[in-house]
């Protein structure tokens, strides 16, 4: 009786599902090749036990197959971890400034806030984007919403959701005297996927026209669009696009990021005292950093850091800060110094 030649087939990494592999655009054709590569690898492996005589040229063959094999199954596995880097951090955010208390400074800190960040955005070659935008008479923000696209553009910019606070004199004053006054910020970030479903009986939609740049289409044809959230309250609205379509799609989709953070803020909460090194809770509520005007200082309270330049930190000169939060590993404060 003639002894069986055995070999064992190691099947492909049960962390590249085929058929998710070929429906996405990016993985599809490697994954045709690595079904190819399995089908002639079984082939060879059936070769070896029924042709023994040719077991010297199929094993070197067998060899080839396997190691292009796993080349592929290596860019597969590349391409997957950068996919899922790119949920994590997201390289497109909705960034959201409002003024707080202190009137019409607030909302002049509200546009310098946003101004830090646009000059920040262009140093990194990032897009920057008005979505929409709501001034006063003096041309501070009462509220303003933007949308930023590049490269690690969340990883760096996603501790800076909470309550910025400024202490200086305004220009007005005309005694000396000090003011505060505070502005929120809220970084949004747009996954691909996540875990909110939007129900149309929740929603209202409103439509005007646009105000601002834009041509005469944008004035007399109602394109912006304003979402609200019945459950919620939260109510989104969107100018930017030159199309009420585009707009309302865009409200959306903002709409989708603000209550995924909603979700993400209550889990963060939840698990707070688990959270030994990790910064602040990410809620809008937190009073994260103070821009000190006569000491010329900018503060963050998470981490207990401070700069000098606040004139340099405000034009855009913000890696230091980001590079201090990153790399923080003690535990954070809570925000009221």
């Amino acid at each position: 009786m003639k002894k069986e030649h055995l070999v064992f087939f190691f099947p492909i990494s049960m962390e590249l599902n085929i058929q998710e592999l070929k429906e996405n655009h990016k993985t599809s054709y490697l994954a045709g090749e690595l079904v190819r590569l399995q089908e002639s690898e079984s082939e060879l492996l059936e070769l070896l036990n029924t042709e023994p005589e040719m077991k010297e040229l199929t094993e070197e063959e067998l060899s080839m197959v396997r190691q292009s094999r796993e080349a592929v199954e290596k860019q597969l596995k590349d391409i997957l971890k950068k996919e899922q880097e790119e949920e994590e951090f997201p390289n497109e955010i909705i960034l959201e400034v409002r003024a707080g208390a202190g009137g019409d400074e607030a909302s002049l800190f509200a546009y310098q806030l946003a101004n830090m960040y646009q000059a920040y955005a262009e140093i990194q070659g990032w897009q920057w984007s008005t979505i929409d935008a709501s001034r006063n008479e003096i041309g501070g923000y009462k509220e303003a919403s933007f949308e930023i696209k590049g490269v690690d553009v969340y990883k760096r910019l996603r501790y800076e959701t909470g309550v910025h606070r400024v202490q200086r004199v305004p220009a007005t004053e005309k005694q000396g005297r000090i003011h505060t006054s505070t502005a929120s910020v809220a970084i949004l970030p747009l996954r691909k996927k996540t875990t909110i479903v939007l129900n149309e009986a929740d929603l209202e939609f409103e439509t005007s026209r646009s105000g601002g740049a834009g041509g005469q289409n944008v004035n007399k044809v109602e394109t912006a669009v304003r979402v609200i959230h019945k459950p919620t309250g939260l109510d989104v609205r969107s100018t930017s696009e030159r199309s009420q379509l585009k707009n309302r799609e865009q409200a959306l989709s903002i709409l989708t990021a603000k209550l995924q953070m909603l979700h993400e803020e209550e889990e963060a909460k939840k698990y707070a005292s688990e959270r030994k090194n990790q910064i602040g809770t990410g809620d809008r509520s937190e009073k994260i950093r103070t821009y000190n005007g006569p000491q010329d200082r900018v503060t963050d309270h998470r981490i207990r850091e401070s700069w000098s330049n606040m004139p340099g930190i405000l034009g855009g000169d913000i890696q230091k800060i980001f590079d201090a939060l990153t790399n923080f590993q003690g535990e954070p404060g809570t925000g009221d110094e």
